[in-house]
C-alpha cells in the first residue's frame, strides 16, 4: 500500500513515515501544498494523511481539487485545527477521517488500517468509458450489453485505468494497485495483461480505448469526436 503524507512539520512528517515504513507501507512525504496537491493528483496512492494548514496551497483546497478528480483515495485529515466546523468541513468535502493534533502514532495506524480494510469507494459503483460500461461492485463490464470476458488481472487493471480516466497511470502504479507490488517493475506483466485487456475491448468497441505513451504509462479514453 502506498502513502502520501503532506505535512510542513518536517520532523513530524518524517517521524509518521518511519513509522509507517517500518510497518511495510510505502511512503512518500511532502512539506509544501503546492507540491502536495500536484502528487496526488499525478500519481496513485491509496491514501492521504493531508495536514490543513499548509504554505502555497491550503490543506482544504487541495482536499477539493483531489476530490473533483479521485472519489477512491482515502484521505485522513491530520491538523491542529480543533474546531468542529473545520472538522464537519473537511468531512463534508470527501475526507474519510479526521485526527487532531497531538495524538498517538498507534491510532494514527489504526484508522490508516480500518480505511484500507475497508475499500471505501467514494463514488457510484458504475463507471462508463463511452460504450463501456464497468460495474466495480459486481465486477462486470460490457460494451453494448455484451459482457466481456475478462480475467481478474484484466479486470484490475480496467477498473484502474477507468478511476484515472483520460489520465496516464504509470506501470509502477498498476502494479503496485493490481499485483499488490509483488511482481518485479522490470517484469512485462502489464503489457502483456494491457495488450489482452486492449483487444477484448477493441473487437467491441472499434477502436483503441486503451492508449499509450512510452515512460509515461497508460491510459483509457473516451473516443475522440469528429
Amino acid at each position: 500500500m502506498k502513502i502520501l503524507i503532506v505535512e510542513d512539520e518536517k520532523d513530524l512528517c518524517l517521524t509518521i513515515a518511519k513509522g509507517l515504513k517500518i510497518n511495510g507501507y510505502f511512503v512518500d512525504c511532502v512539506f509544501d501544498g503546492k507540491e502536495g496537491l500536484y502528487r496526488a493528483i499525478d500519481e496513485f496512492y491509496d491514501l492521504i494523511i493531508l495536514d490543513l494548514n499548509l504554505p502555497n496551497v491550503d490543506g482544504i483546497e487541495i482536499l477539493k481539487d483531489i476530490r473533483k478528480v479521485n472519489k477512491v483515495v482515502k484521505i485522513i485529515i491530520l491538523t491542529a485545527r480543533t474546531q468542529i466546523s473545520d472538522k464537519i468541513l473537511g468531512l463534508d468535502l470527501g475526507a474519510n477521517d479526521y485526527i487532531t493534533k497531538p495524538f498517538h502514532f498507534e491510532e494514527l495506524e489504526a484508522r490508516i488500517r480500518s480505511l484500507l480494510r475497508q475499500n471505501i469507494v467514494m463514488t457510484d459503483s458504475i463507471i462508463t468509458c463511452d460504450e463501456l460500461v464497468f460495474d466495480t461492485a459486481n465486477k462486470k463490464c460490457c460494451v453494448n450489453e455484451v459482457e466481456l470476458d475478462l480475467t481478474n488481472r484484466e479486470m484490475g487493471l480496467l477498473e484502474c485505468l477507468l478511476h484515472n480516466k483520460n489520465r496516464y497511470v504509470k506501470v509502477d502504479e498498476l502494479l503496485e494497485k493490481v499485483w499488490s507490488g509483488d511482481v518485479d517493475g522490470r517484469s512485462n506483466s502489464v503489457r502483456v495483461h494491457i495488450s489482452s485487456l486492449r483487444k477484448k475491448i477493441k473487437n467491441e468497441v472499434g477502436y483503441d480505448m486503451i492508449i499509450n505513451k512510452i515512460n509515461v504509462g497508460y491510459s483509457i479514453i473516451d473516443k475522440v469526436k469528429t
